[in-house]
């Protein structure tokens, strides 16, 4: 079997609802073994792409590669798919939910219950194996749901908001997870409207707002885009006069240091040599690390960021 370059290539793929457009000319490629987030607020067109990739929804114009060819039937037992909506059989247990979806991808029954059970009892849900779905939280229904769709073992992993709705405590649970599953060599693609799992997961992330593609690279780059920030101190005086020319905005912290956010020109060199020719004593001169969040800010304008906030999670019962 030819293993093809890129496990899925998506080639300037719109959708339009209604007469509201979902994505507007998306491209992106996703390579064997990569761990790529696909960012945005919520409404940024993340899922209805995610859809298009995996064949469920057919785009209005563009094109889907997967695994070599045409998205369907045939590449549906080489993916493990969590969709954003969660839903489970209600009289099912979570050993019948999990054996289930095993069942589908072509596992043996004696196979698909024994991974079951391996699976909650390695993630913390062995005492639930019993329990009927309808009876379980939100939070521990929806890691049955997970565990149902990387039971057989796929190859390349698309999985919409798997953070959403879990409590700190599982989230964690679940990034280990996805790191496990990228260490056996799988691929992953997931949607986050979160950008903190991305900074410390990702090789490569696509930023989407709108309905369109902002940004698509490594986090690293990404960062390079977010505003440079440094907190300074001086035990005397003058230090606000001699960094105003390097400054975008000056503020005071809570414990009296400046904080600066630096204009692109400016360089800290330039800021240190200034200070010291003004005779200004530093006692505190600290770039400040960068977030994701800001360079989607800074990628995509003002107008999105309430957009983003809007998207915070809301965090459901530990489970």
């Amino acid at each position: 079997m030819t293993v093809a370059r890129s496990i899925l290539s998506m080639d300037s793929v719109s959708k339009t609802f209604g007469g509201v457009p979902a994505v507007k000319g998306v491209s992106f490629d996703v390579a064997p073994g990569e761990i790529v987030g696909f960012l945005g607020p919520n409404g940024a067109g993340k899922t209805t792409s995610l859809r298009m990739a995996l064949g469920y929804v057919k785009p209005d114009s563009g094109s889907v590669s997967l695994f070599g060819g045409q998205p369907g039937e045939a590449t549906f037992g080489r993916i493990g798919f969590l969709p954003e909506e969660r839903g489970l059989y209600k009289k099912q247990n979570a050993r019948e939910s999990i054996a289930h979806m095993a069942r589908l991808n072509g596992m043996t029954k004696r196979d698909a219950f024994m991974t079951a059970d391996q699976l909650l009892d390695r993630y913390g849900l062995g005492d639930a194996k019993r329990k009927k779905n309808k009876d379980m939280s939100k939070g521990m229904a929806q890691k049955v749901q997970l565990l149902s769709a990387i039971a057989h073992d796929p190859e390349f992993y698309v999985l919409d908001e798997p953070f959403s709705g879990l409590d700190p405590v599982n989230q964690k649970v679940l990034e280990e997870m996805v790191r496990e599953i990228a260490d056996r060599g799988r691929t992953i693609l997931f949607s986050t409207h979160v950008m903190e799992h991305a900074e410390r997961l990702c090789d490569r992330i696509v930023l989407m707002a709108r309905g369109e593609k902002v940004f698509d690279g490594t986090v690293a780059e990404a960062l390079d885009h977010a505003p440079r920030r440094v907190v300074m101190d001086s035990e005397n005086s003058g230090l606000m006069d001699a960094v105003r020319p390097f400054a975008e905005e000056l503020e005071r912290t809570e414990n009296g240091a400046l904080d600066l956010l630096l204009t692109r020109s400016a360089q800290v060199p330039d800021i240190l040599e200034t200070c010291v020719q003004a005779g200004v004593r530093l006692t505190r001169f600290e770039p400040m690390r960068a977030s994701l969040h800001e360079a989607f800010v800074a990628l995509v304008g003002e107008e999105v960021r309430a957009e983003l906030e809007a998207s915070a999670p809301v965090v459901e019962e530990a489970a």
